[in-house]
């Protein structure tokens, strides 16, 4: 009987937020969440700068410190590694607390470490999912889904966290509409970290297709229903990943703030080797989603082939556990590659390979120590790109048939970018693309500047620990 009016009184206030009925207009949110988040706004600061803001050691002080449970829920590869970056800062601000991650995409890799440190969690049911997540842009990718189990695995999901809820576990959601919608319907206080959407895409000047349109007419990237739910009282923060994302939202009465944003934290500030400063430097990211991020690595070497240049190329592969070194071992073989003996022993390669002026390095979980050598990037990825350009180092794609990485993609990501990863049709674009950049310097920086103010400034994992931490734990 309990259950049954809970589950009443939940649609009873979807529908109050959606129509307004019984919510009086410019009605103001709980004392305690409008003046967290008020600590933290401001247009003029740029993003990233509000880590200095929330800062305070001494605003913490007064923090319950008891051990409290917490429930993240993240529906994505680049929301893992939102979620694992906040999470390693909470983590070091209450220690004694208890901390649970729940991936409703994939199989949560991100979080292998902090597992087996023993101070995280993982429940639900890891699976890999035939799109790779990405379900939402063919009907194929999600019919293949379901079949393999989508629907099952989302109820005892929601079944799981439902009894979270109950048992007191605080909740903080990271990506789109999934986790948000899933954090709402457990009926307990929340909070939301939104990362995949910014109104960057349709306010530039290559927004131009009909969805910009029916964005620039809600006035935001997110949709009506989505708001609606961060409007609920129960929803204690709501944070996105820029300053003016977070305008339009609170145009929609969401009390929106961008703290900083996590992608940008983790990179090592070590200096290029001096045996390395005799190459042309790129990063090649060719995704982790097999069998295409096979594909899409065959496709960028054989790109690059193409270039032409007097220059010695070092071309950083950094990997992931998908596609493995020994996959890509074996196509640089049969592509004519030889095996090197001869390189620099401190960038920690696991093998080297020559061929012409090309020197492949294979890196397996180097991305955060090599990003931030390279002159240019060469990147079929998703969160990866994006944190490549946010190091100002910007980046040519050279979009296949996806899933994941179609030109459509490619191009919204490029939008949302500013233009500092470019999208490229085919592969003598691509190379001629290659040599231009190598060339003008001044361009790549231009670019670069662009990447980085798109992305924001380290921090953002820091400032989203301090502000759960007043959120959910005052």
């Amino acid at each position: 009987m309990a259950k049954r009016i809970r589950k009443r009184d939940l649609i009873i206030e979807f529908l109050q937020l959606i129509t307004g009925i019984g919510v009086k207009k410019g009605k103001k949110a709980a004392p305690r969440f409008e003046l967290g988040i008020k600590d933290l706004q401001s247009s003029a600061l740029p993003l990233g700068h509000a880590a200095n803001e929330i800062d305070d050691p001494v605003s913490v002080n007064h923090i319950n410190q008891s051990n409290e449970k917490f429930l993240f829920i993240s529906n994505g590869h680049g929301e893992d590694l939102i979620a694992l970056r906040v999470l390693e800062k909470l983590y070091q601000l209450h220690p004694n607390n208890s901390f649970e991650i729940l991936p409703l995409v994939g199989e949560g890799k991100a979080f292998a470490s902090a597992i087996s440190e023993g101070w995280l969690v993982q429940k639900g049911r890891s699976q890999a999912l035939p799109s790779g997540g990405f379900s939402n842009q063919s009907l194929r990718g999600l019919f293949a889904d379901l079949l393999s189990g989508l629907l099952v695995n989302l109820w005892n999901d929601w079944r799981y966290i439902n009894w979270a809820a109950r048992n007191g576990r605080l909740i903080v959601s990271v990506g789109d509409l999934l986790p948000l919608l899933l954090a709402w319907s457990s009926g307990a206080p929340f909070g939301f970290i939104g990362t995949p959407k910014s109104d960057y895409i349709w306010t530039n000047a290559f927004g131009r297709k009909p969805s910009d349109f029916y964005h620039r007419l809600k006035g935001s990237e997110w949709d009506p229903w989505e708001y609606a739910l961060m409007r609920s009282s129960r929803c204690r923060f709501v944070t996105v990943r820029d300053e003016i994302t977070a305008q339009g939202l609170r145009k929609h009465g969401v009390c929106a703030s961008a703290p900083g944003n996590p992608m940008m934290d983790g990179f090592s500030k070590e200096p290029c080797p001096d045996c390395l400063k005799q190459y042309r430097r790129l990063i090649l990211l060719c995704g982790s989603r097999m069998p295409e991020a096979l594909k899409n690595f065959k496709r960028i070497i054989n790109s690059l082939e193409l270039v032409r240049t007097k220059d010695s190329l070092a071309v950083f592969v950094t990997l992931g556990q998908d596609p493995s070194v020994e996959l890509i071992e074996e196509h640089l073989n049969f592509a004519g590659y030889s095996r090197s003996l001869d390189y620099c022993a401190d960038i920690n390669a696991k093998s080297a390979w020559d061929k012409g002026p090309l020197r492949i390095f294979l890196g397996p979980g180097c991305f955060s120590d090599w990003a931030i050598w390279g002159e240019l990037g060469l990147a079929n990825a998703g969160t990866a790109t994006e944190q490549l350009v946010g190091l100002r180092i910007p980046c040519l794609s050279l979009p296949g048939k996806g899933p994941q990485f179609k030109y459509g993609f490619a191009s919204r990501q490029s939008r949302l970018l500013g233009g500092s990863v470019l999208p490229c049709e085919n592969p003598k674009l691509f190379a001629e693309r290659v040599e231009l950049l190598l060339k003008d310097e001044q361009f790549r920086k231009q670019l670069g500047l662009i990447g980085e103010q798109r992305m924001g400034l380290p921090g953002g994992s820091k400032s989203l620990a301090f502000l759960i931490s007043k959120m959910l734990l005052s």
